[in-house]
């Protein structure tokens, strides 16, 4: 794998987890809870993310490649169904509005450009990484590789318990109003 493909993975895992932070810490500064489709769309982006995390850490593979992109048609769909449901005037919206658009409409664009810059790091890859030696692959995964996978990992880690936290083992509310775990703390 070329070190260009290999920096097009890092930027893709840490451009994600960046985008996972935003999203998580608009949710506190804003104080609007993630709806069940949000959550769906974190999901998405975690995915997309850990097929870029693979490509680092065992080489560049289509199999890494496809759960990525797999991962963004998910998004696509879970973003395009909550734009469709906000798109006609007078509908309302869910959330603010960042830049002029809202969180969705971002993740829609995002997933998008997600399978546009899978594509790209497919083509100027070239063929798949065939050496999987163990040793050599944690020897390439250091540095600003190794910073997106923690990055990425923190980000899934914090979202996952902000999720549990807001719906517990039940399904999540169609228009949250608090945290689940808020009825059984003092």
């Amino acid at each position: 794998m070329t070190s260009l493909v290999r920096l097009g993975n890092a930027m893709g895992a840490a451009g994600i987890a960046v985008a996972l932070l935003v999203a998580f810490g608009l949710q506190f500064g804003l104080k609007e809870l993630p709806c069940p489709l949000c959550i769906l769309q974190r999901v998405a982006l975690v995915l997309c993310g850990f097929g870029f995390l693979l490509n680092l850490r065992f080489g560049a593979q289509p199999l890494h490649y496809g759960l990525s992109i797999l991962a963004a048609l998910f998004g696509v769909a879970a973003a395009g169904r909550q734009v469709l449901l906000h798109i006609v005037p007078g509908s309302g919206a869910y959330g603010s509005a960042i830049m002029g658009l809202h969180l969705y409409t971002w993740s829609l664009i995002l997933f998008v450009a997600v399978v546009a810059g899978v594509a790209l790091l497919m083509i100027m890859g070239g063929r798949p990484d065939h050496d999987r030696s163990d040793h050599q692959a944690a020897m390439r995964f250091r540095g600003i590789h190794r910073f997106a996978a923690y990055l990425l990992i923190a980000a899934t880690l914090a979202n996952a318990l902000n999720s549990f936290a807001q719906c517990g083992p039940v399904e999540c509310a169609d228009n949250p109003a608090g945290y689940w775990v808020a009825k059984y703390l003092p």
